[in-house]
């Protein structure tokens, strides 16, 4: 009796069983006849995974053709995914192999790179790029103990010129995950190194070329089983430059030199920047920023110590460590002292204010509307010629007054003083060319914060003193004495508003002799100048002049591109040009760098002592030195601006490297030759 109920439950059980298999069959061949092809292709896409094989960079070559960044072959460690207990056995492992010739590798250095990879699993995150080969040979010895850890060979950049036009050529280094996150179409990997800054970063997306590709078989946790099929990569774009090897070599070895014999008498002077353009078609034929970069620094884990060099750890800017990063050319500014007073002789000439020969002015030493600000020498009575070759600011206050403010800002304006030149560079400043407008609406800004500050000292004195009154009597005294205070207080920030928002005659004072709120890149001063040499014509500075494909096929010419014919009138260019020739004449502050130059090569230029305009230097002892110039006279070719911070004058900071650069450029002698005698 009892057997044929467990009978009778088997029976259900079974055909229980049989249904729940006849239902699996049945959803089995729906899937199989029915949804076949969308199943093996989604199957087919959770297990393929597509790797980039690196593209070498597009080159870079000087006008001559000399390569200027390259490519070579280098070994790379990368590691592949690993559970979270191998993944520290490794590092535990890889670390001491890895400090032996990298001291700065850490734990939290390496797993900062693992973090990355969580992002792609599949694809092996780079730890080191251009690692030594006895590393390599290491590695291979101690393979059992590192599994996931592989060399890579791979093109990684090369810069065979060191830190010549270090700034220009800017660097490389890996991708961080916002840049990443923000490329489309997969054309980064967590392993990318891209452009940062200089024509690395400029011309970043012709210079990268195509990745190639692999397709990798990965099981179900995104790990790599074997490679399928092989895309090659493809090269990227060259890039042709304006810049002279030559010359750029001239102009930071002198440089180099000038700031070592300048820090003898002046310990601060340790920073330079000049630039050398060709006045006809904008291209610049060198560009220095000084203290060097060397973009080689950047390629891998830049170590401490060099990151020191190019981030000093101070609070605030320390001319004894100013930091090797930026590139002053483009991103700096400074007041052009009396480099600027060829913009104020223009405007009064263009305006008529002023005759260049019959005008006189007489100097005895110190402007006579307040404040009275003095010149540094005592020149008796000069013209527009003697003041310009004797840089008198007595004159140029005159005639800047004559002119006024509106006209001066105008001119200054048509020389492209004050804003972007457009150079083929990132992070290009704009410097500031101060008007009348601009001082209201920043007056207006910090005098208000300021008394909004002292309005609210005041309130809070009389906070404090009226919780300690003893009495009613003694808080009404108090209430008095705040409201009278405080009628005090805003009859004072009336006369400040109206007096520091309001454009004064000293403004205009300051501005005629290039300092007061002036201040522009060197690059602007270049532009400006060349403007003058080639007869009002402001150029748009360029460094690219064409660009080619792998095979050498051009891809683009770039052409000089004129941004505007400047609003003065030629005769007024003319006369300038004339009195900047006078500088470089007897009498001339810059006689004495150019006094033995051949008469076919006449040089005009313009000296200036900038007041730094730092808090903390001394202003009647702490200079920027400043210079300008241009030459051939009678057919100008180049044109050169550069500033030397502490440098005193710019004759003799500055001046000394225009000088180098102008006989070598001409064949007057050989800077590379002699500087090694």
């Amino acid at each position: 009796m009892k057997g044929k109920p467990l009978e009778k439950k088997l029976r259900i059980y079974g055909y229980v069983v049989i249904f729940l298999l006849a239902l699996l069959g049945a959803r089995l061949a729906v899937v199989q006849l029915f949804n076949n092809e969308s199943y093996q292709t989604q199957a087919k896409e959770n297990r393929i995974r597509l790797l980039p094989i690196k593209a070498p960079r597009g080159e870079i070559y000087a006008a001559q053709g000399e390569l200027m960044a390259g490519n070579e072959i280098v070994y790379s460690l990368s590691l592949s995914y690993l559970d979270s207990n191998k993944q520290k056995m490794v590092v535990d492992n890889l670390l001491p192999l890895l400090q032996e010739y990298y001291p700065e590798v850490t734990r939290e250095f390496i797993e900062e790179k693992l973090e990355m990879q969580k992002i792609r699993l599949y694809e092996p995150i780079t730890i080191l790029h251009d690692i030594p080969w006895n590393l390599v040979v290491k590695l291979e010895e101690n393979r059992q103990e590192l599994p996931g850890v592989s060399i890579v060979v791979e093109p990684l950049r090369s810069y065979p010129q060191g830190g010549l036009a270090g700034h220009v050529l800017g660097y490389i280094h890996s991708i961080d995950q916002s840049e990443l996150q923000n490329t489309a179409g997969g054309e980064y990997s967590i392993n990318s190194l891209i452009g940062k800054s200089g024509l690395e970063k400029q011309y970043e997306e012709l210079l990268k070329g195509k990745d190639g590709a692999r397709n990798v078989e990965v099981d179900a946790r995104g790990r790599p089983i074997r490679d399928l099929v092989t895309l090659e990569p493809e090269a990227g774009s060259n890039l042709h430059l304006t810049l002279d090897l030559e010359l750029q070599q001239v102009l930071q070895k002198s440089m180099e030199n000038t700031l070592a014999q300048l820090q003898k008498r002046y310990p601060k002077a340790r920073v330079g920047s000049a630039v050398l353009m060709n006045v006809k078609t904008g291209g610049i034929l060198a560009m220095c920023s000084s203290p060097t970069m060397y973009p080689d620094d950047w390629k891998g884990n830049i170590s401490s110590k060099r990151a020191e060099y190019y981030f000093p750890q101070t609070e605030s800017y320390d001319p004894m460590q100013p930091g090797a990063v930026t590139n002053r050319c483009i991103q700096a500014t400074y007041p052009p002292g009396s480099t600027y007073k060829m913009i104020t002789g223009m405007a009064s000439l263009d305006k008529e204010a002023t005759n260049p020969s019959k005008d006189y002015v007489r100097c005895t030493g110190n402007y006579w509307i307040a404040p009275y600000i003095k010149c540094w020498s005592v020149h008796g009575n000069v013209n527009y010629y003697s003041a310009m070759a004797g840089s008198c600011n007595v004159y140029f206050q005159e005639i800047g007054r004559r002119a006024g403010p509106q006209e001066i800002i105008r001119v200054a304006e048509q020389f492209g003083l004050g804003a972007k030149t457009g150079i083929d560079l990132p992070y290009e400043s704009s410097g500031l060319l101060p008007s009348p407008e601009w001082k209201k609406e920043v007056s207006s800004i910090l005098t208000d914060r300021r008394y909004d500050q002292l309005r609210q000292e005041l309130e809070d004195k009389y906070d404090d003193l009226m919780k300690k009154a003893k009495d009613q009597e003694e808080i009404d005294r108090l209430q008095i004495e705040k409201e009278n205070e405080s009628i005090q207080l805003e009859a004072q920030y009336r006369i400040d508003y109206n007096f520091n928002t309001k454009w004064q005659a000293f403004d205009t004072f300051n501005m005629s002799i290039g300092q007061g709120y002036n201040d522009y890149t060197v690059l602007q001063l270049t532009n400006y100048v060349a403007a003058i040499a080639n007869g009002g014509y402001l150029m748009k500075p360029h460094l690219v002049s064409r660009i080619t494909d792998p095979e050498g096929n051009i891809v683009k010419d770039i052409k000089p591109e004129v941004l505007k014919e400047i609003d003065v009138k030629a005769e007024t260019i003319a006369e300038t040009k004339r009195a900047m020739l006078a500088v470089c004449q007897a009498g001339g502050t810059a006689h004495f760098l150019f006094y033995d130059f051949p008469p076919t090569v006449q040089v005009a230029a313009k000296t200036g002592t900038a007041q730094t305009g730092r808090a903390g230097d001394n202003p009647l002892k702490e200079f920027h030195g400043v210079f300008v110039a241009f030459a051939p006279f009678d057919d100008p070719e180049i044109a050169f601006a550069g500033v030397v911070e502490y440098g005193n004058g710019g004759g003799e900071s500055a001046g000394l490297v225009a000088r180098d650069v102008f006989k070598h450029y001409f064949g007057i002698s050989n800077y590379l030759e002699s500087s090694e005698e």
